[in-house]
Formats: structure tokens, C-alpha cells, sequence
């Protein structure tokens, strides 16, 4: 028999700069949310999931020890900032085959604690570390898909600077995001350049904290508002590309993509609010086409023609995206599914997307030379 897995409470932190604030309190107050949003206790799940990358050994244990949790199962998830994601998608693993019926997921990062800068790519002895050992960060590397992708389209640098004004002006809607300030397009190209020609407007800030929950079940949802169903939860590596020859193609998100689609039993054209992983203005372009919105080169017109803002056919990011909510890297991917079931509920207060039953989350993370990304998670949920 087919379980159905819904996410029955979703909550999330502000996110932004917490010095004074420990990480287990960041934690412990989406937990704590996402069960009274569920109208559930402490004692009802039956296992957690931490997804976290820069917190250490054990980090879920630690965060829930002054919650009274010790002995309940806690499963410890890195996978880049697709740990979130990746966390969710073991748990419906877990509930699909009947272990559990109600557990948490959660995600939390303090990248404040990292003292600012670029995230650093991982080095190590298992001849991965190319990019790294010669200096490489990921800005510089979505900088060279962007030249690419500039010089292959024949656009205008500005296309990309579209990207960030209009998930600014939808984070400016959204009390939990980071950045709530409104920018033209004259003041994301006229920022300062961080590599060619991404400027600082168009990456998303790395000095962030926060933290997301959700709570999984399998039992029948409460009466009183729509039941969101997670339709589709798919997690996959990246393939080794010898040369990268072509840096525009996004194959591990198109791939996971696919996937999502067909075990949803879905399309593209069945979406109706996307939350995707815009780290950089590029990644959103790229994405487009990775979904199957549009065809390659094609996304600057779905900008245009406002088909990706709020009021548009399919709404992109209406959190404000990782440029303008922020993008704490653990709770990103649990975050971006705590913005869809308040849009498929409608509850996103103040930039409610009408009638929208369908949305997809999507989160990569990690760089490997020679490979598109270390790891892609889409899931796709529905009311």
C-alpha cells in the first residue's frame, strides 16, 4: 500500500545576522514552531533529522538536549546546501516504508560564526580539490557560466541584474527574509564587482543565520486548511564531466528534475510557484531552462514578461530566494518547503500567490572539479 506524505507544520526563523543568539536556540525555536503549527508536542515524533554542513559532530543531539529529546533517534545530515533537502528526503524514505508515522526535519547554519567572505570550496586529499588548490571560489565559478552564458546568448550583462531586482523586491515582502530593501536594476549593476560580471547585489549574502522545520507524517491532516502532499522527493549526485565542456548545462538539476516529474506524475506546466536555488543571478536563468520552462538562452524573457514575478504564471522565489531571504546553508532547503506550503495554504501574508496547488523546491550544493554540482534535491509538493 501507497503511503501518502504530508508536511502537517512548517515554521522558520527570521534569517539574517544573530550574534547574540546561540545555534540551538535558532533551532529549537523552528522545531518548537513547526510543532505547535502542526498541533503537535514534543513527544509525538518519532525520530529527527538535523541538516547542517559548518556545525560539527553530533549537532542535532546538542541543539535538542535542553528540549528534553535525549534518546529519540537523530539523524545528522550534510550534503552540502542541499542538507535540508537531502534530510527531508530520507525522512519520507523512513515514513514511506513505515518506520516511523511523525517525524521532524530541520535545518540550521550560523555562517556569522565563519567571519564573512566567500564559503570556501572543500579541499582534500582525494584529488578533488582542483578548484580549490588553485583559489577558485563558487562566485568565481557561477561568474564564468555567466560570461558564458552572455556570450552565447548574445544578452546584455543587465539580464542578470533582473534576476536580483526582482527577488529583492519580493524578499522586501517578506518579514523573515534578510534583505527587505528594494533595489533597481541601476544599483545591482553599479554594485561592486565581485567577479566579472556578477556584482555583490547579484550573489547572496554569506553572512546569514536561521533555521527551518517541518513535520512529516503519515497520518490523516488536521481539518481547517489544505493538506500538502509531498508528491515527489528525488536526491542525486553529480556526474563526472571530463572537461566540462559545456558549463551552461545544468545536469544534475535537469536530471533530478526529470525524475521529480515523472514519479509526481507531473509537468512543468502543472507548477504554480517554484523556489530554486539563486546563490547567483546566473543559477536562475540556468535553472529555468533545467525545469523545463523555457527553452536554452530563453529565461530573460520570462523575466520580461514578468511570467516568473508575483502575479506572473509561475512565480519564482516569492521568499526573495537565497539573494534576498538568505541562504544559511543547512536550513535553505527546508526553508524553501516551509515558503511552498504557506503558498499552497495560503498563508504567505503579503505575497500570496493565488491559486497555485503545485510548487517545486530545488537545492544544490558543493563543488567538485569536473563535476556540474555535488549533489541536487527537488521535491515537488502539492495540495
Amino acid at each position: 500500500m501507497t503511503r501518502d506524505i504530508h508536511i502537517s507544520g512548517a515554521a522558520m526563523t527570521k534569517f539574517g545576522r544573530h550574534d547574540a543568539v546561540p545555534m540551538p536556540s535558532l533551532a529549537q525555536e523552528a522545531i518548537l514552531g513547526a510543532l505547535a503549527d502542526a498541533g503537535l508536542g514534543l513527544d509525538d515524533p518519532q525520530a529527527f533529522y538535523c541538516g547542517n554542513v559548518y556545525g560539527g559532530m553530533i549537532l542535532g543531539q546538542t541543539l535538542v538536549r535542553d528540549l528534553g529529546l535525549a534518546g529519540v533517534p537523530m539523524y545528522n545530515v550534510e550534503n552540502a546546501c542541499a542538507s535540508g533537502a537531502t534530510g527531508v528526503h530520507l525522512a519520507r524514505h523512513a515514513l514511506l516504508a513505515g518506520i516511523y508515522d511523525t517525524v521532524v526535519v530541520f535545518g540550521v547554519e550560523k555562517l556569522t560564526q565563519l567571519g564573512g567572505g566567500s564559503i570556501p570550496l572543500q579541499r582534500n586529499d582525494y584529488k578533488t580539490d582542483l578548484y580549490a588548490a588553485q583559489g577558485m571560489t563558487l562566485p568565481a565559478i557561477y561568474a564564468m557560466r555567466a560570461t558564458r552564458y552572455l556570450h552565447e546568448t548574445g544578452h546584455a550583462p543587465e539580464v542578470l541584474g533582473q534576476v536580483a531586482v526582482k527577488n529583492r523586491r519580493h524578499g522586501a515582502l517578506n518579514p523573515l527574509s534578510q534583505a527587505r530593501t528594494e533595489v533597481s536594476l541601476e544599483e545591482v549593476m553599479g554594485s561592486r564587482k565581485v567577479y566579472e560580471p556578477l556584482t555583490l547585489l547579484q550573489c547572496c549574502p554569506s553572512t546569514v543565520d536561521g533555521a527551518a522545520a517541518v513535520v512529516l507524517t503519515t497520518k490523516p491532516p488536521a481539518a481547517g486548511r489544505p493538506a500538502v502532499r509531498v508528491r515527489a522527493s528525488v536526491v542525486q549526485s553529480g556526474k563526472r564531466e571530463e572537461g566540462l565542456d559545456d558549463i551552461l548545462d545544468a545536469e544534475i538539476t535537469a536530471r533530478a528534475a526529470r525524475m521529480a516529474f515523472e514519479q509526481a506524475g507531473l509537468g512543468p506546466d502543472d507548477l504554480g510557484v517554484i523556489e530554486l536555488h539563486d546563490a547567483f543571478t546566473i543559477a536562475e536563468l540556468l535553472y529555468y531552462e533545467a525545469f523545463g520552462l523555457c527553452g536554452r538562452g530563453e529565461g530573460p524573457r520570462l523575466l520580461a514578461d514578468g511570467v516568473t514575478a508575483l502575479g506572473g504564471r509561475v512565480p519564482v522565489n516569492p521568499s526573495g530566494g537565497l539573494i534576498a531571504k538568505g541562504h544559511p546553508l543547512g536550513a535553505t532547503g527546508v526553508a524553501q518547503m516551509v515558503e511552498v506550503v504557506w503558498q499552497l495554504q495560503g498563508r504567505a501574508e503579503g505575497r500570496q500567490i493565488e491559486g497555485a496547488k503545485v510548487g517545486l523546491t530545488q537545492c544544490t550544493g558543493g563543488g567538485i572539479a569536473g563535476v556540474d554540482h555535488a549533489a541536487s534535491a527537488v521535491h515537488i509538493l502539492s495540495v
